[in-house]
């Protein structure tokens, strides 16, 4: 028996260690199945190199809790180590094997998947444990078992010991501040959130399963029950495979075992496998938007080399795309001692790029082969390619090819659709392509009929950044303008060459507008006079398409509004000259009457755009019903 001093630059290195290097103390399960797993890959690389004499076998890891003892013990049957191993591995702190073995064996072997890299992960033990014990022999012919134990003080002591399965059995004897790592529930869950796709089987006690009845069985038989291994993990997941390997039900399969609470099947995946100049695999999918969707709990989890590392992608997967689901893997993405979060550099920026220009491509291949599907999806993802065109320069290129435009009657267009469909027609005085679009179908039915009477197209664009999303368009193509519907009587919207004539001269346009201006708030409404068809309403309300949109942009956040303040609700009240009531209101002698006409009109237009509410709906009611009398 041997006993020393481990390495350690500080005496405090294990307080450190547990209190700030770690910032989750569930952690250590992950360190030590991860360095178990390491050695296991090792043992496998080796034997197909000839290095290891013999048959492997079907290795495992396999955890076991004593709950009396408070005890937890994770076993491997993988390389193990000798006593000299030990004390290199062991005492000298961040000393990486696993980075040693990778650099030994670069030129012989492709891809050898080892983890590596973790130095410190082992000392992750003394987070939750008091004392360590490892029990190690090594698969070299003629090596000794032994037994190394340190009480997290930086005293250890090494000596042989009576061990003959090769591999290594790390012992944790758990504090009593600890103590809820010994639940089998607690177990489970750190398994499952951390270790369920892990490259090799992960045993977890025992569970009975029933096998089926053979052919021909008695009615009556009762099937036979036996008792096998609980393997938590599937170690060949979906993204670790070729895509001419999978199916559709493969990849909707793979898709519930991530998410299990998810009970619709995604709209689409799009599968990442990139070895240059970054390693990247990975499988995304398209969720359909959904209530029952929750972003805080259903997000794109990052593995590195199968060990989960965080659900937190930010930097990684760009922000249009965070809505999306599935896995990324990769061994190139920097992360910290505790791999709670990520670093930003040059090989992140990359895979970044990499993630949009995939996702463009795959909606490009996905327009082209079926266009009828993808319409019919595009309700679904409208609002993560809008944000995507919006945020993305390089994807805003691309989004040409697959972006759609529907129009009140679900008809789709693409940009360059639209614009050989509405031209000439929607084409001002002035050169100007016009394109009109309505954002609530129901509330602004009056102002698309009048459009559609006229002949013209109007899009529906209702996501939440439709005002942002407009702007950007008009900013980057030439003599293009989006104009809500409702902001301003048809007429106006796109102004032609011919100006229609008033029935009523100037002299009664001046003694008609005080009457008007006398009846409504002035802080909130301006009168337009404006001579329009005879069968145009006669009152009707817009809102000017600058100043609702600006409003919109400050509401959904940012779009250039600092400065501005909080915009008022400001609208235009348009009066149609040419209607037969407003003759009728100009020319009624008694004044009470007068006021109920402009009064009853006034209020027929905000009805129209869902603006009378409490008291005014209840009087406009009362007094519609004494006019029918």
């Amino acid at each position: 028996m041997t006993t020393g001093s481990i390495n350690v630059t500080a005496e405090n290195i294990f307080p450190i260690i547990k209190k700030f290097l770690y910032s989750d103390h569930e952690i250590f399960l992950r360190e030590l199945i991860s360095n178990a797993t390491d050695a296991t890959l090792k043992l496998k690389h080796l034997s197909t190199l000839g290095e290891v004499k013999g048959d492997i076998g079907s290795p495992m890891i396999e955890i076991k809790i004593d709950k009396e003892k408070k005890e937890i013990r994770i076993i491997d049957q993988g390389i193990g180590m000798t006593g000299e191993e030990v004390e290199k591995y062991i005492n000298q702190v961040a000393f990486s094997g696993a980075e040693e073995f990778v650099e030994k064996y670069k030129d012989k072997v492709e891809d050898t998947g080892i983890i590596g890299h973790f130095g410190l992960g082992f000392y992750s033990s003394f987070m939750v444990a008091h004392k360590v014990e490892i029990y190690t022999k090594s698969f070299q012919e003629g090596s000794k078992a032994v037994r190394w134990e340190c009480d997290g003080s930086p005293q250890y002591t090494l000596e042989e010991t009576d061990k003959t399965e090769r591999g290594s059995e790390i012992v944790l004897h758990i504090d009593d501040d600890s103590l809820e790592f010994l639940e089998e529930s607690k177990i489970t869950q750190l398994l499952s959130k951390y270790n369920k796709f892990m490259p090799i089987p992960i045993k977890f006690g025992t569970r009975e399963q029933t096998l089926p009845l053979p052919e021909g069985a008695a009615e009556d038989a009762k099937p036979e029950k036996i008792t096998v291994d609980n393997i938590i993990n599937n170690p060949n997941p979906a993204w670790t495979k070729k895509p001419a390997d999978l199916t559709d039900e493969d990849y909707s399969t793979f898709y519930r075992e991530l998410y299990p609470m998810q009970f619709e099947d995604p709209l689409f995946h799009i599968h990442l496998n990139v070895d240059h100049p970054f390693n990247l695999t990975g499988i995304l999918y398209f969720p359909k938007l959904s209530k029952n969707l929750d972003p805080t709990k259903d997000k794109i989890q990052l593995y590195q080399n199968q060990v989960f590392v965080t659900d937190n992608v930010e930097g990684i997967v760009p922000d249009f795309l965070q809505m999306l689901r599935g896995v990324i893997d990769s061994p190139d993405i920097p992360l910290n001692v505790s791999r709670s979060y990520l670093q930003a550099d040059g090989a992140v920026k990359k895979i970044s790029g990499y993630i949009t220009r995939k996702v463009a491509d795959k909606l490009v291949s996905l327009f082209n082969n079926d266009r009828k599907g993808f319409e019919e999806k595009w309700d679904d993802i409208k609002v993560i390619i809008e944000y995507g065109m919006l945020s993305e320069d390089k994807f805003f290129e691309k989004s040409d090819k697959f972006a759609l435009y529907p129009t009140v009657d679900k008809t789709y267009y693409t940009f360059a659709e639209l614009e050989e469909k509405i031209k000439p027609a929607q084409t001002d005085k002035d050169g100007n392509l016009i394109i009109l679009y309505a954002s609530n179908e129901k509330a602004q039915h009056s102002y698309i009929d009048a459009a559609k009477e006229k002949g013209y197209e109007v899009l529906l664009l209702d996501s939440p950044i439709v005002s942002h999303f407009i702007q950007k368009l008009e900013g980057s193509k030439e003599k293009i303008q989006f104009v809500r519907v409702d902001a301003d009587h048809i007429d106006n919207l796109i102004k032609k060459d011919e100006d229609k004539i008033s029935k009523l001269s100037d002299k009664e346009k001046e003694e008609l507008k005080p009457l008007i201006e006398e009846m409504i708030p002035k802080e909130t409404y301006t009168v337009q006079l404006e001579a329009m068809d005879s069968n145009a309403n006669p009152f009707i309300i817009t809102q000017p398409e600058f100043m609702r949109r600006m409003k919109e942009m400050q509401a959904t956040g940012g779009g250039g509004m600092m400065g501005f303040g909080n915009f008022p609700e400001m609208y235009n009240l348009v009066v149609n000259t040419n209607n037969e009531l407003v003759g009728e209101i100009l020319n009624t002698k008694t004044k009470k009457k007068q006021e109920r006409l402009i009064q009853q009109a006034f209020d027929l237009a905000k009805l129209s755009q869902g603006l009378l509410q409490g008291k005014e709906l209840t009087d406009f009611i009362k007094r519609s019903f004494q006019m029918v009398k």
